[in-house]
Formats: structure tokens, C-alpha cells, sequence
């Protein structure tokens, strides 16, 4: 598959947001999940995340990439350092296994009408290259494993060990059945 990745910046906005649809990703995320707590998060779904992040986006921060196939965005990945997310430091599933620096991938949002064709794999590639050109050595994952073939939507947006392991990632901790940690050294 050939996706062409762009950085999320002021000038990809109005990508990002066609990606996350009219709903901003699940609930009105907007991608602002891992780096709130539970009481912020549910305070500021909807409208107050999209403006939060963009407000992070026109600061110069690049919260993640999105994918492109024929120039029409196809895709979402989130990748930045690990201590951008709060969350993953109070999480009993992904809080750090030791103190090496790492970046970490949190999300994934794939339109429905692009599903199951690569893009989140590719996506995920191209995450870990970036990481890579950034400086980081390490990157990290909290990928769900399913219980059934298929899982609901809603699961979804943390990928999938297979995705992880195809892109060269290895499990290095099982916190809970579901839950594996994985790990990819750069």
C-alpha cells in the first residue's frame, strides 16, 4: 500500500478532523484521552478537546500523523513521547515497565470505509519510522487482543497485537488477558 504520511499541523487540520468525523473520533476525543484524566476528560468531551488540541497543534506540537491514499486522509495514528500521556503512568495496563525513555503509540482512528485494508498497519510504520527521525530508541504499544474474531468498533482504536508484531514490535509484558505491552527497540 502506498500512504503517504503527514504530520498533524496547522496546515493538516481540516484533514485530521475530516478523519475524525463529525464526532471527533469516539465520544469527542479528539485524541485528548490519554492526556487527561478520567473527571478532565469527561468535562471536556466534544467541543473543548477539539479545541484543546488544536490548540496544541498550533503551538508547534505534532501529536501524531495522518495517512493518505490518492490525497484523500484515510487515517489517524498518535505517537509522541510516553510522558505526554499522563494517562499511561496511572494506567495498571500501560503504566511504564522501567524508566527508559519511550515514545508510545495511543490511538488509532480509520474511517469505517477504510478498514481492513492496511491502512492502521502502515500507519503504524510509519509512526515508528518518525519516532525514529525524532530522536527516540524506543516505542511503545497497548494493543487489545480480541476474545472473538471479531471486536467491537470501540476497541479498535488501540490496535491489535498482530498490527504491532507485523510491524516488528515484541510482547514484553501481559498486564491483563487482553492487554499485551508492546515493544520496539530503534
Amino acid at each position: 500500500m502506498e500512504l503517504e504520511v503527514r504530520p498533524l499541523t496547522p496546515e493538516t487540520w481540516h484533514d485530521f478532523v475530516t478523519v475524525m468525523g463529525p464526532n471527533g473520533g469516539d465520544a469527542g476525543c479528539w485524541c485528548m484521552y490519554n492526556r487527561q484524566t478520567t473527571r478532565e476528560f469527561a468535562a471536556s468531551k466534544g467541543d473543548q478537546n477539539r479545541t484543546t488540541m488544536k490548540a496544541l497543534v498550533e503551538s508547534g506540537e505534532i501529536p501524531g500523523l495522518i495517512g493518505y491514499l490518492g490525497g484523500e486522509p484515510v487515517g489517524w495514528i498518535a505517537v509522541q513521547p510516553r510522558d505526554v500521556y499522563g494517562r499511561l503512568s496511572r494506567s495498571r495496563v500501560a503504566k511504564p515497565l522501567d524508566e527508559c525513555p519511550a515514545w508510545a503509540v495511543t490511538c488509532f482512528v480509520i474511517p469505517k470505509s477504510r478498514r481492513g485494508i492496511g491502512v492502521a498497519t502502515a500507519l503504524l510504520e510509519a509512526a515508528t519510522r518518525y519516532a525514529a527521525e525524532q530522536g527516540a530508541t524506543l516505542i511503545e504499544g497497548y494493543p487489545v487482543e480480541p476474545r472473538q474474531d471479531r471486536m467491537p468498533d470501540f476497541w479498535a482504536w488501540m490496535g491489535f497485537p498482530s498490527m504491532f508484531e507485523s510491524a516488528g514490535f515484541e510482547e514484553v509484558a501481559r498486564r491483563t488477558e487482553t492487554r499485551p505491552f508492546m515493544r520496539k527497540e530503534l
